[in-house]
């Protein structure tokens, strides 16, 4: 059955709110005139001695706020009209208060169960039917207020939700150019570095690829002790990547020796042995130089450790500060094993290359006096990565 659009909030002049529609449905034309007299004063009245005329009614656009409905009709009785009402779109939301002469309570429990929000029993005295009416009416404007405010609130959570997905796209798109752009300076001042490092090999023919074996080698060495678990407290710490790349500037010290003293062809006197080995207090200065112009605390931090320390021994024979044992930082530690290894097997001025099985034996012969014990037992397990 097609029924008109509802029409209710509107009014003729477009001014005040008309008044509410009653539809009072029941086949006793003396309860229509009681109840029409009865409500007249205060809503809009329409009857209909039959449920087929109410739906005549209806379908002509008179779409009512509460429906009184007689339950004992012929033809159509109340119970068949208020399923049809509760089918339809336009008609589902009325209210519907049944009238009706029995007594008997499974009457009023058929009824609330098809739909009906109450019972009006018959003959009834006028000012029970207005307050009766009243109030269902005010509850149906409760009803649409709360449905209005729920429909708000919906809507308002729907654009939060719009606007928060749109920040986090936003924050998301913000942090992958934070990320690009924060990699290509990390990129950037690796190159300067890694240059800075290569300035330094270029100075003579024989250490050249030092820095880059040593670093290979490290990343060996550093990622087996990670592994076996053996100084975790320190080691869980690192950004072994970083750490690596960080022991190319273990030599930038020897930027300030002299030419003279470094590009020497056979054995250095004891002086020149001495100015040798301020590589180390040079290369602190420059990487300290370098953190006063840069943000990037970590990397010069290591930096600073392997300049400084990968000439210490473990037994405080070695140089600059003469430091013994655990006193020595682990990146000095880690590195002096490296550095000895290759320059046990890369020529010298003063020496040819020795082969790997050799250069092994003399770094485990160190154990406990050159190199931490520790360490050098890692460096026997994957003595064989280095060579390749």
């Amino acid at each position: 059955m097609a029924l008109y659009d509802d029409k209710r909030g509107e009014s003729a002049s477009g001014g005040e709110e008309p008044r509410r529609k009653v539809m009072i449905v029941d086949d006793d034309l003396t309860n229509l005139v009681f109840a029409k007299s009865a409500l007249s004063d205060c809503y809009d009245v329409y009857t209909a001695p039959s449920a087929g005329k109410m739906f005549d009614t209806i379908g002509r656009g008179v779409l009512p706020d509460l429906i009184l409905l007689d339950i004992s009709m012929p033809g159509m009785d109340g119970y068949d009209a208020i399923k049809i009402l509760k089918a339809e779109h336009l008609t589902g939301q009325v209210p519907v208060v049944f009238l009706t002469a029995m007594s008997n309570s499974q009457a009023e429990v058929d009824g609330l169960s098809l739909g009906a929000v109450d019972f009006i029993a018959k003959p009834f005295e006028p000012a029970l039917l207005r307050k009766r009416v009243e109030i269902h009416l005010t509850m149906e404007d409760q009803k649409r207020l709360l449905e209005s405010q729920r429909n708000q609130l919906q809507n308002q959570k729907a654009l939060l939700e719009d606007q928060k997905s749109q920040l986090l796209d936003f924050n998301r798109n913000l942090m992958r150019m934070v990320e690009e752009k924060t990699s290509r300076v990390v990129e950037l001042q690796g190159a300067i570095l890694t240059t800075v490092a290569d300035l330094v090999e270029c100075r003579d023919d024989f250490t050249g690829g030092h820095v880059n074996r040593t670093k290979k080698f490290l990343r060996v060495l550093a990622g087996s002790l990670a592994a076996s678990g053996l100084y975790n407290d320190q080691v869980i710490g690192w950004d072994l990547e970083l750490l690596c790349r960080s022991s190319e500037l273990h030599d930038v010290g020897k930027i300030s020796v002299s030419d003279t003293i470094l590009l020497k062809r056979g054995s250095l006197t004891p002086a020149e042995f001495e100015e040798i080995k301020l590589h180390t207090y040079y290369g602190v200065k420059i990487i300290d130089r370098m953190a006063q112009a840069t943000n990037e605390g970590d990397y010069l931090r290591h930096a600073k450790i392997f300049a400084g320390t990968h000439h210490e021994k473990w037994d405080g024979t070695g140089y600059p500060a003469e430091l013994k044992g655990e006193d020595i930082p682990l990146e000095g530690r880690l590195l002096a094993i490296c550095d000895v290894y290759d320059a046990l097997t890369s020529r010298r001025p003063y020496k040819e290359p020795f082969g790997h099985d050799m250069a092994v034996g003399i770094i485990l012969e160190g154990r406990g006096t050159h190199f931490d014990p520790r360490l050098t037992d890692v460096f026997a397990k994957v003595s064989e990565k280095f060579r390749s």
